[in-house]
């Protein structure tokens, strides 16, 4: 065989094995287990009950202790809540979604990791947010409950990541 069709022929071979690693990688990533769909429901809700200000929703969800490192600070459950509400009587408005959801279940107890994209809304204006956030859980009476939650504010302009 010339080398310029052994070539060809190397190259499409090549093409079709990234693209079907590439597809099923993709597959994996948004396929997710009963529980690994009731983990990220249960941070959604979470996001659902502070935009409400609904804490007996937000009880629902979170596992008794429930604390939150965020802004440099620990805030306990109702400690940020009472914060958020108070936010949204100044006339702040907050959207939080969780996006690329990395899920770990290990028995009873879980990890996620995501990409928080959203918007805070003020009288300025609406300005593009995203936090890299995680949260341990646990399953109580086959109940998926937050324990605990991390968030960092992704800056404006990122540094490069290696």
């Amino acid at each position: 065989m010339k080398w310029p069709i052994r070539f060809a022929l190397t190259a499409a071979a090549l093409s079709v094995m990234l693209s079907v690693d590439v597809y099923v990688a993709d597959a994996q990533q948004r396929r997710l287990s009963a529980d690994q769909a009731q983990i990220v429901s249960a941070v959604s809700a979470v996001y659902q009950a502070a935009a409400e200000d609904d804490l007996t929703k937000f009880h629902a969800v979170v596992a008794p202790g429930f604390y939150l490192y965020d802004a440099g600070k620990r805030l306990d459950g109702d400690k940020i809540m009472s914060l958020i509400k108070s936010a949204h009587a100044q006339g702040q408005k907050y959207e939080w979604n969780v996006t690329e959801p990395d899920v770990h279940v290990i028995g009873n107890t879980a990890w996620i990791a995501y990409v928080n994209q959203g918007s805070i809304t003020d009288q300025s204006g609406t300005i593009a947010v995203m936090w890299l956030e995680s949260a341990f859980l646990q399953r109580t009476a086959g109940i998926w409950k937050i324990g605990f939650m991390h968030s960092t504010r992704v800056p404006a302009n990122p540094p490069p990541s290696n």
